[in-house]
């Protein structure tokens, strides 16, 4: 009887809870989703219209609808539905310069500040034909054009060759002369280009990146290369970088695991005078292997304690210090990155931001 009662009174709650909460705003799509299926990029924007009801018991104002992406518009009405009532919302995609396929959302919100209803559009776009100028976009003088300047590698692996290509072409109505000057090497980059160039001619310049087992190095390769066209040094650089690290380990080794205990030192204000500046950190090991150091890159005002060949054993941990010194800096806003390379194969390189702002004296 006792729990038949209080089974009672929990249900009469529940009801006189529910009585008490006003009913959202409804604004049912059917279909909420829209397929356009292949779309030629050539022939321009395409646009679909969706229906919606508002099957609640109190008018409601579309207030706004937020898209994912500026090359989806929608159109649609702020005048009150009525329950019972239909509208439309209109959206447009451009297809221009979006190759490939695309998914796209549009969340609808009444004037109540919540969300009433979630559109999406999907489908793929069919390029257009490219002209040369779009399709090699950098001027390098002489007629000669090319799709890129920069070949970012991430990283290399003692003993492995990583490789990428920048495109070429000619546009020019007699043959050319190409030839890539060296301006920074690192020693490890292999770079090739054609010779010649005939009008029209559209070829590749290759850049690998190869780092000996026997001769290992670790940190920053950089290089930059000079074009020179029918021998005259234009002023474009093809530059690469890469980070060179441990040979990729086998998949029973047991590993270091390395973790720095700030990844944002701020020095705030400085004096141009003053001396220099310190703050304390810890490279931490918490892996099952010990941990080496391979390589740490500052530049500019940024110091630090932490060198190249320390070890950290399994579960410790070692303090280091990083300094800057404003007298080397120019006044005003000031930034430079502390780059350690170990041998963690799962994080092998970690960047440390440095921030400072040097007032004159």
């Amino acid at each position: 009887m006792k729990t038949s009662r209080k089974t009672f009174i929990l249900l009469t709650i529940f009801a006189l809870a529910a009585l008490a909460t006003p009913l959202r705003a409804q604004l049912v799509f059917e279909p909420a989703a829209w397929d356009f299926g292949a779309i030629d990029e050539q022939a321009g924007r395409v646009t679909h219209r969706f229906s919606g009801e508002n099957r609640s018991d109190r008018p409601l104002v579309i207030l706004d609808v937020v898209t994912s992406c500026g090359c989806t518009v929608p159109e649609f009405s702020r005048r009150p539905i009525l329950p019972g009532e239909r509208t439309e919302i209109a959206v447009t995609f451009d297809p221009r310069d979006r190759p490939g396929t695309f998914e796209k959302q549009l969340h609808v919100y009444s004037t109540e500040r919540e969300r009433i209803a979630t559109l999406s559009i999907r489908g793929s776009v069919t390029p257009r034909p490219r002209s040369l100028a779009e399709r090699y976009p950098v001027d390098a003088g002489g007629g000669v054009r090319l799709t890129h300047t920069l070949c970012a590698f991430a990283y290399v692996h003692q003993g492995e060759r990583v490789q990428s290509s920048i495109g070429v072409v000619n546009t020019s109505d007699r043959p050319v002369a190409l030839t890539l000057l060296p301006q920074r090497e690192s020693g490890c980059l292999e770079a090739t280009a054609p010779q010649y160039l005939a009008p029209g001619e559209e070829r590749s310049i290759d850049l690998a990146y190869e780092v000996s087992k026997e001769h290992p190095r670790y940190g920053t390769l950089r290089d930059a290369l000079r074009i020179a066209v029918d021998g005259r040094p234009g002023d474009l650089y093809i530059t690469a970088h890469a980070i060179a690290i441990d040979p990729a380990p086998g998949a029973q080794e047991k590993r270091p695991t390395s973790e720095i205990s700030e990844n944002f030192v701020k020095f705030g204000v400085l004096k141009h005078d003053d001396a220099v500046a310190r703050q304390r950190l810890s490279l931490a090991n918490t892996g099952q292997a010990p941990l080496t150091v391979r390589a740490v890159e500052c530049d500019g005002a940024l110091a630090t304690t932490l060198a190249a060949g320390t070890t950290v054993g399994a579960g410790r941990e070692v303090a280091f210090e990083v300094t800057f010194d404003p007298r080397r800096a120019d006044p005003g806003p000031a930034s430079a990155n502390l780059v350690v390379v170990t041998d963690d194969p799962g994080r092998p390189m970690r960047r440390i931001r440095v921030t400072a702002i040097v007032e004159a004296d």
